[in-house]
């Protein structure tokens, strides 16, 4: 996802945002341990979407407006 995205969310969706990525990260971890993982690429796009959502809260709770 583009960070245009995630700033025009709230804050509680974007926490509820990250809560649904971990939790298909912890799946494609369980995947990969069993031999199932489909597309290991996914890893790297979910823990760049989970920064950019940290990143979005972060400057927002810097920069209050």
């Amino acid at each position: 996802m583009k960070v245009s995205e995630f700033t025009s969310k709230s804050e509680q969706e974007l926490k509820q945002e990250i809560n649904e990525l971990r939790r298909e990260q912890f799946n494609l971890r369980m995947q990969r341990a069993t031999g199932q993982l489909a597309n290991p690429a996914r890893f790297k796009e979910l823990r760049r979407d989970i920064a950019r959502i940290k990143t979005v809260l972060n400057e927002r709770s810097r920069n209050p407006a």
